[in-house]
């Protein structure tokens, strides 16, 4: 087996080049909206994690910014901790909470539906993260409508 002669990695060490941006940075106009809805489970993936971020840039980004938490979606809204609500049990166990807090703290909607709230994962509305908006299961089509309507970006997220 051939010897490998080239230098390990060092901390500090780049990879790969993080610092060309091939296209524009695309900002808002006034009063674009977005959209952007969940239909995942807590934990079981990274797409949750990920629509969060992206929400957050969005709403950087100067759209007028909503979440949509519906089906499986609504645990990523819930207030969570060990062994008490906001104690976090290990790095990374609150990431949706801290990131949905930010959301809102600098301007985002986050919606979550009642239906699944209650029906599907039995939570009540006082399980939701201050600032989570419950909402009717019917106004889960018509938020999204509203947001065509309004011609707004549209990012929709499915995980079984």
């Amino acid at each position: 087996m051939p010897k490998v002669t080239l230098p390990m990695r060092q901390k500090g060490d780049v990879l790969v080049d993080y610092e060309e941006k091939v296209f524009e940075d695309v900002k808002a106009q006034p009063g674009e909206k977005a959209l952007v809805t969940f239909h995942t489970v807590a934990f079981e993936g990274s797409i949750g994690l990920v629509n969060l971020l992206q929400a957050l840039r969005l709403l950087r980004k100067g759209f007028e910014t909503s979440v949509l938490l519906y089906g499986p979606g609504v645990t990523l809204g819930v207030q969570r901790g060990f062994p008490t609500i906001g104690d976090e049990a290990f790095p990374g166990h609150l990431n949706f909470n801290k990131q949905i807090e930010k959301f809102i703290a600098e301007g985002g909607k986050v919606y979550a539906c009642r239906f699944a709230l209650q029906a599907l994962y039995g939570h009540s509305e006082k399980n939701l993260i201050e600032g989570v908006i419950p909402i009717n299961p019917l106004d889960v089509l018509d938020l999204t409508l509203i947001h065509r309507r309004d011609n707004a970006f549209m990012l929709h997220s499915w995980t079984l």
